[in-house]
Formats: C-alpha cells, sequence, structure tokens
C-alpha cells in the first residue's frame, strides 16, 4: 500500500484534527494581514538603521524617474527587471507618508497577496489546515523586512535585497499552487501571473521558477496543456509591453549586458550557494533519502496519464531535489534573500501525508528532517527582526532637514557619534583615503555595512541637499538634472528633480555599470549638477568618475559641501559664483 501526499491526506488529515480550522479562516487571516500592513503605511514608521541600508535608495532614484516619464531599461539601465520599481513607485503614489523602506519590502504583496487568496480559496475547500500552513509563513516572509543571511554582528533592518526577497515570495506562491491546488483554471492563472511577475523582477527568478514548473509537469501535477496556455500568455504578455514601451526588448539587452559583466562559471557559485546554505540542503538530501524508505510515493491527482516518466518524478524525494536545485540556481547570483522559504508549501504537503501513515522509524525521522528544512528560515527571520526592534529602544532619531520620509530611521548614538569622528578624519586626511582607493580597495572591507557609514551618507545626503537649494538661491539657478557618482542616487528623489536618461541606477561599476556608449556620455553632458561624494572617496566612486569622466568636460568642478564636490554644467555657472555650502 502506498500512500499519496495530495488527495487521501486532506480527507484523513482534517477528519483527525482535534480543532478543526475554520474554513474561511486563512484566507480571513490573509485578507486582515495585508489591510494592517496597509494601515501601517499610512503612517511613517521609524527603523533601525541597519547594513547595507542604501541599496533601497535604488527604488527611490527609479520612482522619481518614473514620475517623470522615464521607463526602465529603455531609459536608463537598471540591474533587475522593472516590475519592482513600478511597484514601488505605485505604492509610493498611494502611501505617501509611508516609510520607504517599508513601501519597498511590501509593495509586492499587490501581486502575491491576491494570488495567496486564489490559492487560499481552492485549497481550503479541501483542508483548511494545510491553507493556514500555507498563509501564516508566507505571511511571516512577506511581513518582515529581513533576510535569512548575516551580513553583519549589530541588529538592524536589512535594506538590500529586497528584490531577491520578493522573488523567493513569488515562488512561495508558485510552489504552494503547484503542490496544491486543484483547479486548473486557478493553476493556470497563478503559474502565468508568477512567472510573468519573475521575469519582470528578476530573470533568474523565473530561471527558478522554470525548475518547479518542469517538475510539476513531469510529476503529473501540471496538465500539458495549462503548461502552454500559460507560457502563451506570458509571452503574449510580454508582447504587449513591448509594443508601445519597447521595454521588453530593452530588458532583455540589460540581461545580456548584465551577463557579459559577470561571465564566470556557474560550478562555484552553485557551490557557494549551497555552502550558505549548507545546513538546509543537506537537511533536505538527508529527508529525501529518508523518505525513500517511507510508503509515500505520490504527491499529485490523476492529472497526467500513468507512466514511466510520471512514475520516476512524482515522488517527495525528487521534489525535494527539484525545489533545492530551483533554490541554488537562483541563490547562486545573489548577496542576500529569504532564500528557500519556498520549499516550505511542499514540506507542509510532505509533512501532512507522513501525519496520517503509520508512525516508524522512516517516517518520524523524515518529520524531524523535514522540519529542519522549513523552520530555520522562519526562526532567523523571526530572530532577526525581535534582534532590531528590540534594540532599537536604545536608539535615537537621524535628525535631517531635506529627507522627507527617507530619514524614518533610528541608530545608536554611539553611531552617530563614531559618524561625526569619522567626517573629520575623512575631511582632513582626504588625501590618505585617495590614496587607498587608488588601490581599489576599501578603507575597511564591510565599508557598506558599517553603521557609521549609511549614518554618515544619509546626514551628507541631507547637508548636499540644503547646499544645491542654498547654491541655487544665492546664485539664481535650479538644476532640473541631478546625477550621483555613487552607488545610489537618491537627490532628484530628495529635490524633486530629474535625473539623466540612459546612466545605470544601482551603480555599481564592477558588476552592473556597462562602458558608457556615446549617447551615455552626451546625456551626461546635458545634465546641469553632477555630485561625487568625497567622505571618503572609494575606488568605485573613483571608477565611476573615470567611467563618466568624458561628459564632464563641459563642467566646473566646485566643492560644494566638506564631503561633496560638484561638477556644474557651463552655462549654469555665473559669473560671479558662491559655494552653497
Amino acid at each position: 500500500m502506498t500512500i499519496s501526499l495530495f488527495p487521501e491526506t486532506q480527507t484523513v488529515s482534517r477528519a483527525r484534527t482535534p480543532l478543526p480550522v475554520p474554513q474561511h479562516l486563512p484566507l480571513a487571516i490573509l485578507a486582515l494581514a495585508v489591510v494592517v500592513l496597509a494601515g501601517l503605511l499610512l503612517v511613517t514608521i521609524r527603523q533601525p538603521i541597519g547594513p547595507m541600508y542604501w541599496d533601497h535608495f535604488i527604488y527611490l532614484d527609479a520612482a522619481e524617474r518614473i514620475t517623470n516619464g522615464q521607463i526602465p531599461s529603455v531609459d536608463f539601465f537598471a540591474p533587475v527587471g522593472p516590475l519592482g520599481y513600478y511597484l514601488f513607485w505605485l505604492t509610493s503614489f498611494l502611501f505617501p507618508h509611508g516609510q520607504p523602506l517599508l513601501i519597498a519590502s511590501w509593495s509586492m504583496m499587490i501581486v502575491t497577496a491576491p494570488l495567496m487568496a486564489l490559492v487560499t480559496i481552492d485549497v481550503s475547500r479541501r483542508s483548511p489546515g494545510l491553507a493556514l500552513a500555507f498563509v501564516l509563513p508566507f505571511l511571516l516572509f512577506s511581513a518582515l523586512p529581513f533576510t535569512t543571511g548575516d551580513f553583519y554582528p549589530f541588529p538592524g533592518s536589512d535594506g538590500f535585497g529586497i528584490y531577491n526577497r520578493q522573488v523567493c515570495q513569488l515562488l512561495y506562491v508558485l510552489a504552494a499552487a503547484l503542490v496544491a491546488v486543484r483547479s486548473t483554471p486557478v493553476l493556470g492563472v497563478v503559474m502565468g501571473v508568477a512567472m510573468l511577475a519573475l521575469f519582470e523582477t528578476k530573470v533568474t527568478g523565473a530561471v527558478g521558477g522554470a525548475v518547479l514548473c518542469l517538475q510539476a509537469l513531469l510529476a503529473g501535477r501540471l496538465p500539458l496543456r495549462i503548461a502552454l496556455v500559460a507560457g502563451a500568455l506570458v509571452i503574449a504578455a510580454l508582447g504587449l509591453i513591448e509594443i508601445p514601451t519597447g521595454m521588453t526588448a530593452a530588458y532583455l539587452h540589460d540581461i545580456m549586458a548584465l551577463v557579459s559583466m559577470n561571465e564566470g562559471a556557474l560550478l562555484p557559485r552553485l557551490v557557494q550557494a549551497a555552502s550558505l546554505n549548507f545546513g538546509l540542503v543537506l537537511a533536505t538530501a538527508l529527508a529525501g533519502l529518508v523518505l525513500l524508505a517511507t510508503r509515500i510515493e505520490g504527491l499529485t491527482e490523476t492529472v497526467a496519464e500513468p507512466g514511466l516518466i510520471r512514475w520516476l518524478f512524482d515522488r517527495p524525494t525528487v521534489w525535494l531535489a527539484a525545489f533545492i536545485l530551483a533554490g541554488l540556481l537562483f541563490e547562486s547570483q545573489n548577496t542576500g534573500s529569504q532564500a528557500f522559504i519556498f520549499v516550505w508549501p511542499l514540506v507542509a504537503v510532505i509533512l501532512a501525508a507522513i501525519a496520517v501513515e503509520r508512525l516508524s522509524i522512516p517516517t518520524v525521522g523524515a518529520g524531524i528532517l523535514l522540519l529542519a528544512v522549513a523552520l530555520p528560515p522562519a526562526v532567523t527571520i523571526t530572530e532577526k527582526a525581535a534582534r532590531a526592534w528590540a534594540g532599537a529602544l536604545l536608539n535615537a532619531p537621524l535628525e535631517t532637514a531635506h529627507l522627507g520620509t527617507l530619514d524614518a530611521v533610528s541608530v545608536r548614538p554611539d553611531f552617530q557619534r563614531q559618524a561625526a569622528i569619522m567626517r573629520d578624519r575623512y575631511i582632513a586626511d582626504r588625501a590618505t583615503y585617495q590614496r587607498i582607493a587608488e588601490d581599489n580597495v576599501l578603507p575597511s572591507y564591510l565599508l557598506y555595512s558599517d553603521f557609521d557609514f549609511q549614518v554618515l551618507l544619509m546626514k551628507e545626503l541631507d547637508a548636499t541637499a540644503g547646499a544645491i537649494v542654498a547654491f541655487e538661491k544665492a546664485n539664481g539657478v535650479r538644476f532640473e538634472t541631478i546625477f550621483t557618482l555613487d552607488f545610489t542616487n537618491p537627490m532628484p528623489w530628495i529635490l524633486k528633480r530629474d535625473a539623466p536618461r540612459l546612466v545605470a541606477i544601482g551603480a555599481d561599476p564592477y558588476r552592473a555599470v556597462p562602458q558608457p556608449s556615446a549617447a551615455v556620455i552626451q546625456s551626461v553632458k546635458a545634465t546641469d549638477l553632477v555630485l561625487l561624494p568625497t567622505c571618503p572617496i572609494t575606488n568605485a566612486r573613483l571608477r565611476l568618475l573615470d567611467l563618466y569622466r568624458d561628459g564632464l568636460t563641459d563642467h566646473r568642478r566646485i566643492t560644494l559641501t566638506p564631503c561633496a564636490d560638484a561638477f556644474i554644467r557651463n552655462g549654469m555657472m555665473p559669473a560671479a559664483t558662491t559655494s552653497g555650502g
């Protein structure tokens, strides 16, 4: 006798549940959570500053460009797909007082929450308990803006890897549909929308999603007809986007450019991804081996004719292997995400099947190992959130005059004091830091994770914004286009100006900034104001200056503040110029 993971499990487990879950409870919890999160965006909730906090400033740059009519990939080079930027822009419009990091982190729920609702409605008809087991982790991972990796010893908000987290949440919804949804129309809708969103968020996410869909197809869980229809609709949607905007072709061009800049063997990156998630990968492998000794064989209903291929692939061990492969392929290209959270729906279904089988050493062992797969990401994210928000009780607000909702952060006073001291050293010993940058290293290997660097960055953004306004008032000019020679360019968002077309956002000059074309250089030449942060001068900032130097030949360089040089376009400078800093 064998036990199928899907159909029999639901009726048996529901009958044995001491406290049955009301059918509509999972959907009600999902809806209530969405309302609560939307309510939290109506006010500005201060967040504790964290490592690489500036990463989410990319969304500010993109949103202001979109407001001014620019199109991702068409009008500016982006490191990932356009969907996240448009969702941030839309959510910012709907919730103008929302904290930017929370907006960036929660905006993908515009896509994931309705899809999760469809999954929940379908699964709740047969097993409200299983639906609840899908909904609660989904809400945990979506609501808490934290990654599963540790990048700094002090607790704080994870302002980086947001699009990676969003991809993992999309994969979670897709996985839940593939392992549990019976309605083929619902399965087709969730699969099609999720795959489109994955592609438009980050192409490596679509690769991981394709692995999940292929496994479901081979195992007989996903009908070929539904897969073909969903795939055709995704292609049609990309075509409809392409016709009026040209964005699809431009995005594919950006992908090819990024691939050429990041060439390298895949195997070392897969090994690195496996090593960073060693405990989870090992537990999954052991669980798969132990499951071979149980009577649990099938995950699917009869949506495909029995055959050798289905017999080979419709096994929990193969399902687990496919999910881990999808995760490794995606994580091999990442720095910070919610790694492998999408394994949870599969684990929940397998555990439900184990619960109705006669207890034995293999089933108990498999259950323990599966819990070791599912629980660590949830525990890690919950722990990081608790540490960050508990530690924030000792924080002080970062007071600024010009940053708007961007300054809704808090930080320990000793880090603020450290930032002030380092600012003095950066100014007094600029030549030393210049030489360090010219040696193509950072003054600290963890500089971008250091809290004092992030504090100083925000304080100097505020000072630079004030200096720009003062300069404009003193000299009777207005800089309509502003560009920063740095990883992020939030100044146009802060001052409500435009940014030059065609240049790269998320400007890592070693991984994500292609060699500027003649059109890019011409765009930089037409930019009214180009900023160069100098506290400290870094190798990346120097490299960006070198990349765009030909576009600055018609600009005059001045010291705008002690921590920012400015390149002002000729014609914007009055005969007698006074500094605003």
